[in-house]
């Protein structure tokens, strides 16, 4: 079953889209089964892939209403990770999906049906807290937060945190948070260092390691259909993504270790309880 990373921020201009293509790229380099959802309306995620998202039918759209198998819409990329288109058409599935019987779980019923050839599905979600970043939220495991090292920053993050709560309380009781990715990352910039000393303050091991500096190569990218992995990978973005893939796939692996560590124990538990049982007969 493949682990669901919806990539979120209701803040614009973070770095979610750029986050989510270039991750997707660099998980796949890695070998690894990707998936990457663009749940945003923009659907700038689908145009960085390569992927024209006028010409993409069936898209989201179409699999979020049920009018299209997600199999027949999912595209692959030149990067090596598949796609599954969004565009404008989006807004009309979250108005038609207003009055619609388990609105929030539409996606987390289509992705089950294909999770089995994943590993790894990353959701891209629009710069709101509106039905569609609720439904990457009620299908996902994890939510990764980019966090540009600015004035604004903690203020925005206070909301995403509340709505994830909230969807963790009503919708989806394994959600966690993924990590918190400080993006567009300057050491020159005397309020960037104070916000990422601040972050990190308050949440501890939830702020990555990895940091996503200021790079022109990275900003050239989309505009060439391109992620950066394929662009420029000698590029200090390229390298910084390598990096965040690598630090996902580090903390995916330590998390089934403590979970096979758990299973050890009661297994060894219930082995020595039930020798126990036996002794006292």
């Amino acid at each position: 079953m493949a682990r669901i990373i919806a990539v979120a921020n209701q803040k614009g201009g973070v770095g979610k889209t750029t986050t989510a293509v270039n991750l997707a790229a660099a998980l796949a380099a890695a070998k690894r089964k990707v998936l990457l959802v663009d749940l945003d309306p923009q659907g700038n995620a689908t145009m960085a892939s390569g992927v024209d998202k006028r010409e993409a039918k069936p898209n989201g759209c179409e699999v979020l209403l049920d009018e299209a198998p997600i199999e027949r819409a999912i595209v692959a990329t030149e990067a090596h990770y598949d796609l599954l288109p969004g565009n404008g058409d989006l807004t009309a599935a979250e108005l038609k999906l207003m009055d619609a019987i388990a609105r929030e779980s539409r996606l987390k019923e289509q992705l089950a049906k294909i999770s089995d050839k994943y590993q790894t599905i990353l959701i891209d979600c629009p710069p709101s807290l509106h039905l569609l970043t609720l439904n990457a939220l009620a299908a996902a495991d994890g939510v990764l937060v980019p966090v540009q090292c600015e004035y604004f920053a903690l203020e925005g993050l206070s909301s995403l945190l509340d709505t994830v709560k909230a969807v963790r309380q009503r919708l989806n009781p394994k959600l966690e948070i993924e990590g918190l990715l400080r993006t567009m990352y300057d050491v020159r910039n005397n309020l960037g260092n104070e916000v990422s000393a601040q972050l990190t303050q308050h949440f501890g091991d939830k702020v990555l390691r990895s940091i996503i500096p200021r790079n022109v190569r990275l900003a050239e990218a989309p505009s060439h259909g391109q992620p950066i992995h394929l662009y420029d990978r000698s590029s200090r973005g390229a390298i910084a993504y390598i990096g965040l893939a690598g630090e996902i796939i580090r903390r995916e692996r330590g998390a089934q270790a403590a979970v096979a560590a758990l299973n050890d124990m009661h297994d060894t538990g219930a082995t020595l309880d039930a020798a126990a049982d036996i002794h006292q007969e």
